[in-house]
C-alpha cells in the first residue's frame, strides 16, 4: 500500500512540475522551510555536490569552489527554499528545525558533514542518552525524519540546479 502511495504522490509531482501547475508555497511555508535549511546547514549540502560534480579541469573546479565561497548560506537557503518548500510539508519543516536546534540534533548534523574517522569494531553501539531515545520515538518526529529522508534526493537535486546556477553566475 506505501509502495502505491508512494508512486500516485511521485506521479502528481512529476504531473504538477511539467504543467507548471505546482501550488506556490505560502510565504509561511517557505519560512519554515528556510529555518529548516539554516538548521541543516544546507550550504554545507551544496559543497558536497560541487565536491561530487565533475568538471572538465581542475581551474573550472577551482572557480566553481571560490564563487561557493562568496556565496553567503543566507543566499542560498533564500535560493533554495522555494522550491524545497514543494516537497517538505510545514510539519516535518517545523519538526525538523525544532530537532536539529536540540543539543543531540546539532551533533547530528556535526558528524553529518565532519567525519570522525576511527575504527568501528563489530558490536559496538553509539551511546545514546534515554532522554534522546524518547526524542527518537516522538511520533512527530519519526514521521517528520522520514518525510525528510524521502525529500532528500530531491534536495540533493535543488542543490545541484542552484549550483549550476551559480556557476554561470559572473563573478
Amino acid at each position: 500500500m506505501k509502495i502505491v502511495a508512494r508512486a500516485i504522490l511521485a506521479l502528481s509531482l512529476v504531473f504538477a512540475a511539467s504543467t507548471g501547475q505546482a501550488a506556490a508555497p505560502s510565504p509561511a511555508h517557505v519560512k519554515a522551510v528556510q529555518d529548516l535549511l539554516s538548521a541543516m546547514q544546507i550550504e554545507k549540502v551544496l559543497l558536497g555536490v560541487a565536491s561530487r560534480s565533475r568538471y572538465q579541469s581542475q581551474v573550472q573546479r577551482q572557480a566553481v569552489f571560490d564563487k561557493l565561497g562568496k556565496t553567503p548560506p543566507d543566499e542560498v537557503i533564500r535560493r533554495m527554499a522555494p522550491s524545497v518548500a514543494q516537497v517538505i510539508s510545514v510539519d516535518t519543516a517545523t519538526e525538523m528545525t525544532r530537532f536539529y536546534n536540540t543539543r543531540y540534533g546539532k551533533q547530528v548534523i556535526y558528524r553529518k558533514y565532519n567525519n570522525r574517522g576511527g575504527i568501528i569494531m563489530p558490536g559496538m553501539r553509539e551511546v545514546v542518552p534515554p532522554e534522546e531515545k524518547k526524542e527518537r520515538k516522538r511520533l512527530a518526529y519519526v514521521k517528520a525524519s522520514k518525510e525528510l529522508a524521502d525529500a532528500e534526493p530531491a534536495i540533493e537535486h535543488e542543490a545541484f540546479k542552484l549550483l549550476q546556477q551559480i556557476d554561470k553566475e559572473k563573478p
